[in-house]
């Protein structure tokens, strides 16, 4: 199956590195330092009525990335609820601090698996040219967990779809990854924790794809346990040296 590869893309989050608390309370705590945020930068804000209208957004915002593919980042959607409260104008850089402090909460309570770094330098010790494609609201948070972790040195391309505005699993972000790493799809494959997103995209760019299950039992994946079938199946990412 794997006789022709080239190239190995990776997700991020659940397979590379993972998220050490539970979302609500996380959620909650960054909202609030959201507001805070903006609320120390001059902006009046009531700070529960916003709370209440981010959530609210966001949440809508979730249920609409899953069917449309379409990355809208988050700094659009806090554009948006901030011209509700009286600011349509808002400056990039206010925008950037408001989001890197939403973002630290979260950021801290991201761990590497124990097997990222042995497994990715012996997978190019192989030969092998690895990329990188990750779903997310926020480009600069994405690329400041992968430097907090030290992975940017192994990938040639990295691709986040808040950046090009296109979310997996729609083909053309993997497309995308293809060419700038000069590949066809024939030679390349995809491993990542969530069906839906990493290998039913996978699929659709005429890949194969590794599900990684060691952080998969989630509700979206058990909803396509029989829809969405892996070329291959691994529980860490150690095991992929045995195949590959």
């Amino acid at each position: 199956m794997f006789n022709s590869l080239k190239v190995i893309l990776f997700d991020l989050g659940s397979t590379l590195i993972y998220f050490d608390g539970g979302y609500t309370p996380w959620l909650s705590e960054a909202t609030s330092a959201l507001a805070r945020s903006l609320i120390g930068g001059g902006f009046n804000l009531d700070e529960a009525a916003f709370i209440s209208a981010y959530d609210t957004r966001i949440q809508a915002y979730y249920q609409e990335r899953g069917s449309e593919f379409i990355e809208y980042t988050t700094a659009y959607y806090l554009r948006q609820i901030l011209a509700d409260f009286g600011y349509p104008a808002v400056p990039d850089e206010s925008i950037k601090a408001a989001l890197a402090s939403l973002y630290s909460v979260s950021q801290v309570r991201y761990h590497l698996e124990e097997d990222t770094l042995s497994t990715l330098n012996e997978l190019r010790q192989r030969g092998y040219h690895l990329g990188l494609i990750s779903n997310a609201g926020d480009n600069e948070d994405v690329q400041t967990l992968i430097d907090q972790h030290g992975l940017r040195s192994y990938f040639e391309v990295i691709l986040v779809s808040a950046e090009v505005g296109i979310r997996k699993p729609h083909p053309r972000i993997f497309q995308l990854a293809l060419d700038r790493l000069g590949c066809i799809a024939q030679e390349a494959v995809m491993v990542g924790d969530t069906l839906g997103a990493d290998i039913l995209g996978a699929h659709n760019a005429g890949m194969p794809g590794i599900w990684i299950t060691r952080r998969a039992d989630t509700p979206d994946n058990r909803d396509h346990l029989d829809t969405i079938r892996p070329d291959l199946t691994v529980d860490s990412l150690a095991a992929l040296l045995n195949y590959l």
